[in-house]
């Protein structure tokens, strides 16, 4: 059955040599001064391209900046050599390279005022939160970029794999993040980069030992696996808990804005002309805003509303388009 999906997976006439995937994914082994040039040259700049794409909001700079990016090329080297059970120096080049591009990102974070918003700028807010999908859509990557280099006939798909597994943008945003003290998006857009990270490791790391390169190496070289699997493991425990949480949480947060909105719609249902334009959560606050030609109702019906609906203790907040703002009241006192 193994032999089946091998087969179907990568046959054997379009199947690249262990010789030739270890001479483009070790920079370590053949002309490495050449290698380690091409290498940090190329991530130097599009971590400078992904910073200008990340400030300046630009999807398209941003694209960019992952087709070139070289970072994906070390972390499938540290899958091949798990699975061949040794040492590449892989793993220093990827911890290297990701200081390198976070410390890209806090310097281009200086050009920031210091009342900038992080979460208005897209780049910057899709980075921030990642969820469960995001793990999902990555493990997929992961298994699609180890067969596109293990295949002598798709390698134009690469350009395609670096755009969906997002690396360096990642690590520019924690950078920008961390210039700006905002740690604790920091740290979302570095669960991002880990959870990428892992996929494309887990993904090279089973498609490499389906194909059987581990059983081309020196057995007398070999080291145990254990180790290997065992932190992978908890990467992957370290890495899937926290985007199931957020994921839940953003669910949850879902479901308590439409239900304050279907509250503020029926609390404005008496007042003529009177609308609710959006409905938003932020710093554990819900903000509700309305457009009304008139006063608005009192706001301790719509508190009386919301009970129930939403958990007790989250404050509400209402914004009209007057640019009045009024504080509401807690929900559930």
């Amino acid at each position: 059955m193994l032999s089946r999906v091998r087969a179907l997976i990568l046959p054997t006439s379009q199947r690249r040599s262990l010789d030739e995937l270890a001479h483009d994914l070790d920079l370590s082994s053949g002309d490495t001064r050449s290698k380690r040039s091409a290498f940090w040259t190329m991530l130097t700049l599009s971590s400078v391209i992904a910073a200008g794409g990340v400030l300046t909001d630009s999807t398209a700079t941003v694209i960019g900046a992952m087709i070139i990016a070289p970072l994906s090329t070390p972390i499938m080297g540290i899958a091949l050599g798990s699975v061949q059970r040794r040492r590449t120096g892989s793993a220093k080049v990827v911890l290297a390279a990701c200081t390198l591009v976070i410390a890209v990102g806090v310097v281009f974070s200086l050009v920031l005022p210091g009342n900038y918003d992080l979460l208005s700028n897209s780049q910057i807010a899709s980075r921030t939160s990642p969820g469960l999908m995001d793990l999902i859509a990555a493990l997929a990557t992961g298994f699609a970029g180890a067969v596109a280099l293990a295949r002598r006939d798709v390698g134009a798909v690469l350009p395609g794999v670096a755009i969906a597994i997002s690396l360096v943008p990642p690590l520019v945003v924690v950078g920008v993040c961390l210039g700006h003290l905002a740690g604790w998006l920091a740290l979302g857009a570095l669960v991002l980069f880990v959870s990428n990270f892992f996929a494309l490791i887990f993904g090279g790391m089973m498609i490499f030992g389906a194909l059987s390169y581990d059983a081309q190496h020196d057995q007398a070289t070999e080291r145990p696996a254990r180790r290997a699997y065992a932190a992978l493991g908890l990467l992957f425990v370290v890495v899937f808990v926290p985007l199931t949480a957020n994921t839940a949480l953003t669910l949850l947060i879902d479901v308590w804005t439409s239900r304050t909105k279907d509250a503020a719609e029926q609390w404005l249902a008496q007042s003529p002309g009177a609308s609710v334009t959006s409905v938003q959560a932020a710093s554990r606050t819900m903000q509700i805003h309305v457009r009304s030609p008139e006063d608005l109702p009192p706001v301790q019906s719509l508190l009386d509303r919301l009970e129930g609906r939403i958990p007790n203790g989250i404050p509400i907040v209402v914004d009209t388009q007057r640019g009045r703002r009024i504080d509401a009241g807690t929900v559930g006192d």
